[in-house]
């Protein structure tokens, strides 16, 4: 009875001692500052203080939404007095406003889970003072042209490379042609001592390299017979070859001695051995039946009769015939290569001005033709205007009174320039306009000239009014934007940018008006030179 009292006082001492251990820990939860602008980052930090043998886990992967981790920053451990603190770090970042709550945290401690408090945050917008920073309206999209100069780039360095290669394995093969035609053109007998020679210095030793010596040394004995005696040589055995050259032997058109064919023999039975039995005979072997096909072929060409007048037209023209070939293929040879030539300079052409440019300038585009053309520049009207355009502007025959329109071009094929001059009434004597009268004036203009391109069959014009300065830095009346122009088949419409300068003067209001094809690659280039050639002459 004393032991089962005694055991539940330690055991209820034991839970309450392990009770303490565990409350010995505190933890402690700090922000930087409970406040923040918008996108700024914010430091939480979660502090335990313990001894040495406390064990502190965090979660692998937090959840603080909504918001974003930027950084975990590792457990940091300082020993302060009788104790120690142990710290984690958190970077946070918010980019909405509002009031948002820091999510309660689950930390381990000695096993022991410890769930911290949430921590409400205010996120503030930024102040901004729209009376010393005006609000401007959405700029709207402006489309960009697609370039595939680094495509192009990539394409023909491929291209570039893949002739390179194709051109070293051409001179390579050409060159191993070139010998063996070299080769080729010696007489049959020459040749094959030639090829014997070569025979000579290999030294097989293993049942491969023999079968490969043993097949090089019949074919030079069946060509060269194949070649001299007129028989099928190369595609008979050697029992049907034997048969043929004994056959020649007793018609009397080969006189060849027994021993000769005996030797031939011996030969083709070793080679055949090797090449179908896989023997390895020995290297002496092998050099004997090399000098016996040398004393064969020796002995062939002297027992060859002499050919006829006949053989020797006939080899003639078979000469000749050989030489127009080989002119012909040199030819083509030479064609391809300057084709080969041709390529390669247009690939580097294309690679080192682009590709755009390149065609532009073969297929002769309009306005490429007008950039690249000696442009003309002209004083005209009054007040006179210095002007620099592709082609000279030529007056108008017939226009509204009071109106003078110097034009030339196409805006559906090239670039339109027109520069006119309209008398205004003069204004009256002493009085100044105000500056609205003066805005309202300027919009009457800009609604004339819209209405003048909707007359002239323009429609869904998307046109706005800017400020410019000429190069004596007068501020005058732009007009830029896109419209449709029909086409003169009268079915399609095709959008084109225009571009027009006004300039007010007392008596004269004159108009620089560019129109050109939307899509046109030079138009945006000849259309700033054209301004910026633009001059008010004051003195004549």
């Amino acid at each position: 009875m004393r032991q089962i009292i005694f055991l539940l006082c330690f055991s209820v001492l034991f839970s309450f001692t392990k009770g303490i251990a565990q409350t010995d820990e505190e933890l402690i939860v700090a922000v930087d500052s409970t406040e923040l602008r918008i996108g700024e980052q914010i430091n939480i930090r979660y502090q335990i203080k313990g001894d040495s043998l406390s064990q502190i886990q965090f979660v692998e992967q937090p959840n603080f939404a909504p918001f974003e981790l930027l950084e975990d920053f590792p457990l940091d451990t300082l020993r302060s007095q009788a104790h120690y603190l142990f710290t984690k770090k958190y970077a946070l970042i918010q980019f909405d406003s509002g009031t948002y709550w820091i999510p309660k945290q689950k930390i381990l401690i000695n096993g022991v889970g410890m769930i911290t408090d949430s921590i409400s945050i205010r996120v503030n917008t930024v102040v901004v003072d729209t009376l010393k920073q005006p609000l401007f309206d959405i700029k709207p999209l402006v489309a960009v042209k697609r370039g595939y100069k680094k495509l192009t780039q990539q394409i023909l360095i491929t291209v570039f490379g893949l002739i390179l290669l194709i051109l070293a394995v051409f001179l390579i093969l050409r060159v191993q042609k070139k010998l063996i035609e070299k080769r080729k053109e010696l007489p049959p007998f020459d040749r094959a001592l030639l090829e014997l020679k070569a025979l000579e210095e290999e030294r097989p030793r293993l049942q491969e390299e023999y079968k490969s010596y043993y097949s090089k040394l019949t074919d030079v004995v069946r060509r060269y017979l194949e070649e001299e005696a007129n028989i099928t040589a190369l595609e008979s055995t050697s029992r049907e070859l034997l048969k043929k050259l004994e056959l020649l032997k007793d018609s009397g058109k080969l006189d060849l001695d027994g021993e000769t064919l005996r030797s031939l023999k011996r030969v083709l039975e070793h080679a055949d051995l090797v090449k179908f039995a896989r023997s390895a005979p020995e290297f002496e072997v092998a050099t004997s039946d090399r000098n016996l096909v040398e004393d064969v072929v020796i002995k062939t060409q002297e027992a060859l009769p002499e050919p006829t007048q006949e053989e020797i037209e006939a080899t003639a023209a078979y000469q000749k015939v050989l030489k127009k070939q080989k002119r012909q293929k040199q030819f083509k040879i030479a064609g391809l290569g300057t084709l080969g030539l041709f390529l390669l300079v247009g690939l580097i052409t294309v690679y080192v001005y682009g590709f755009g440019n390149v065609k532009d300038t073969l297929i002769q585009y309009p306005t490429k033709v007008m950039m690249n053309n000696k442009w003309i520049q002209s004083q005209y009207g009054t007040p006179a205007l210095l002007l620099a355009t592709p082609e000279v502007l030529v007056r108008a025959a017939e226009t509204p009174k009071g109106t003078i329109l110097f034009s030339a071009g196409d805006p559906l094929h090239s670039v339109y320039v027109q520069l006119s001059f309209i008398q205004q009434a003069p204004p009256e004597q002493g009085k100044e306009k105000s500056e609205e009268e003066q805005q309202q004036e300027a919009q009457e203009m800009i609604n004339k000239i819209i209405a003048g391109l909707e007359v002239d069959g323009a429609a869904n014009m998307l046109i706005n009014p800017d400020p410019f300065k000429t190069k004596d830095g007068s501020e005058v009346i732009q007009l830029s934007g896109t419209l449709d122009l029909l086409n003169p088949d009268g079915k399609e419409r095709t959008r084109c940018r225009l571009r027009s300068i006004i300039l007010p003067f007392e008596q004269v209001q004159v108009e620089l008006r560019m129109l050109y094809a939307k899509d046109d690659r030079y138009g945006d280039e000849i259309e700033a030179r054209i301004i910026e050639s633009l001059e008010v002459l004051k003195e004549l």
